[in-house]
């Protein structure tokens, strides 16, 4: 083969669409690969207004294309084209410019394959990072350029699925937000609404006929919003927003019977309860400044709050931000605010474990360490280990373990049976025969539990009447909240359709506009969340 034949053959290769135009030269001219090229004479382009064939020369100018970097060199090709006479009779134009299909496109500066990795750069890393990662690809190009390109880009067509996903989003964080719609077949997103208000949905099912399933968080204003604009729907409560709420109320019932947690007498607490200050503070070691402190803001918030000052005006009044004077004047329960006060340590859980041990003869620390790390202990050194079994060693009783925390207690309850490690089990046990209620509770999660993993929505009611029977008034709430929303939420607990995909899709704008420092606006990140 000869050697003018294999420049031919390689520029068939790197440059196919070449082929069509005359290549007369390439070279590097100050470290840019300079490519002269020109079209074919004697072809018939058509008009590009009434399509008739010209090939009539009017004049011929040079086109600077921007291409594809090769060898870690910037490319320009250097393209004569033909300006030719429109010869027909009833078309307005008299000329146009020839355009080389894959090469040149009318009035671009850079080639179509340039121009689709520059999109494709721009979706993926919007303005300054694709504009960094462009200049590593040996091509300048500016942020404002990359943003206009995805502005320019069509927007996909909005149809209407038969499986619909709605959930908010924040553009600003307890300030503005929006709503996210999805496909909940195919997971897709497929638009975007500037608000979450029940009139814009309503609005958008009503011009997008055929929904059937509506799969939507516990808001109310996107239950009117479907109801409004697709009556017909069915609407499906996500599961898991369910057992969120559950937990929610199991913790503030928990909280409810602190005194339950960690006396084994039930009449324990009434006595250290009605001993002298000095006898308690003698058994509990003195009582910490910051729980004192906890306890007059307090009261001093629900004295003030008690007169009918604002929450604006009880934080001025005791130098507090006024997030945490409503902080305060919410809490039902003072346990509540003294219980994130008193310091634990990862290895609170793991002290019944480690004096059965003990006693069963086992005295390494290091061996003792391995076996607790092998159950879940999150500690690196059995520094920790041997620090507790130090008064051990010297014939004194270590520190009993501490009191467990309500939201410990609600973790357990929460959790499956056979999750538990065998020392949870048994201090769960210990505090449901303590307490009446609690176990109660937990009967209740578990029967709820049952019948939101076997999507047994039909036993919601009986499962409502049982939380009723009881004397748990958290629970009351609960139940009379889903008694509300009855429909949905047996939906939910029925059909095989949730909330999740829209979750992720979410969590994927949070990425998106973190990516901007979430100075985008609503119409680019749209844009970036439909098309990629």
């Amino acid at each position: 083969m000869a050697w003018w034949q294999l420049c031919e053959e390689l520029l068939h290769i790197v440059f196919p669409y070449l082929d069509a135009v005359l290549v007369e030269g390439v070279g590097v001219v100050d470290g840019v690969v300079r490519i002269a090229a020109r079209s074919r004479a004697g072809t018939f382009i058509p008009c590009p207004d009434c399509g008739h064939p010209a090939c009539r020369v009017h004049s011929r100018y040079r086109r600077h294309l921007d291409d594809l970097a090769i060898g870690e060199r910037p490319v320009v090709i250097d393209l004569s084209v033909r300006r030719l006479f429109c010869d027909a009779h009833d078309c307005a134009r008299r000329t146009f410019t020839e355009q080389i299909e894959g090469l040149s496109t009318r009035y671009g500066r850079r080639t179509p394959r340039l121009q689709d990795l520059l999109r494709v750069i721009a979706l993926a890393l919007a303005g300054r990072a694709g504009a960094r990662l462009a200049t590593v690809l040996h091509t300048v190009v500016s942020r404002v350029t990359l943003l206009n390109l995805i502005m320019a880009l069509p927007e996909p067509a909005v149809t209407a699925p038969r499986i619909l996903g709605v959930d908010d989003f924040a553009t600003k964080r307890g300030r503005i937000y929006g709503t996210v719609l999805i496909d909940g077949e195919s997971h897709r997103p497929i638009d975007l609404l500037p608000d979450r208000e029940a009139d814009t949905l309503a609005t958008w099912l009503a011009d997008h006929p055929g929904v059937e399933v509506i799969c939507r968080d516990r808001a109310g204003a996107y239950a009117d919003g479907a109801r409004a604009g697709a009556p017909d729907a069915i609407q499906v409560a996500d599961r898991w927003h369910l057992w969120n709420s559950l937990a929610t109320a199991v913790e503030r019932t928990v909280i409810a019977h602190r005194p339950c947690l960690g006396d084994a007498d039930p009449h324990a607490s009434s006595r250290a309860a009605a001993a002298p200050p000095a006898e308690r503070n003698a058994d509990t070691g003195g009582e910490k400044w910051v729980v004192t402190r906890t306890r007059e803001r307090y009261l001093a918030v629900q004295r003030l709050l008690a007169r009918g000052w604002t929450i604006s005006a009880i934080g001025r009044e005791l130098g507090l931000a006024r997030h945490t004077a409503g902080r305060y004047a919410r809490c039902e329960n003072l346990h509540g605010l003294t219980d994130r006060t008193i310091r634990t340590t990862r290895l609170d859980d793991y002290r019944p474990y480690l004096i059965q041990r003990w006693n069963d003869g086992c005295t390494d620390a290091a061996r003792l360490f391995r076996e607790i790390r092998a159950r879940g202990y999150p500690g690196r050194t059995p520094q920790a280990v041997r620090r507790y079994l130090r008064p051990l060693r010297t014939g004194t009783d270590p520190a009993p373990p501490p009191v467990p925390k309500p939201h410990r207690v609600a973790h357990w309850i929460m959790r499956h049976p056979d999750h538990l490690h065998a020392d949870e089990e048994s201090r769960l046990k210990d505090i449901m025969a303590r307490c009446p209620q609690l176990d109660a509770v937990h009967r209740h999660v578990r029967a709820f539990a049952q019948m939101l993993c076997n999507l047994q929505g039909e036993n919601l009611t009986a499962w409502i009447d049982a939380v009723g029977a009881d004397d748990l008034p958290v629970l009351h709430s609960f139940a009379a909240n889903l008694h509300n929303d009855r429909d949905a939420i047996t939906a939910g607990l029925t059909q095989v359709w949730s909330s999740g995909p829209t979750e992720g899709q979410v969590n994927r704008i949070k990425t998106l506009k973190r990516q901007m420092y979430g100075r985008a606006g609503f119409a680019l990140l749209r844009r970036r969340v439909l098309l990629t």
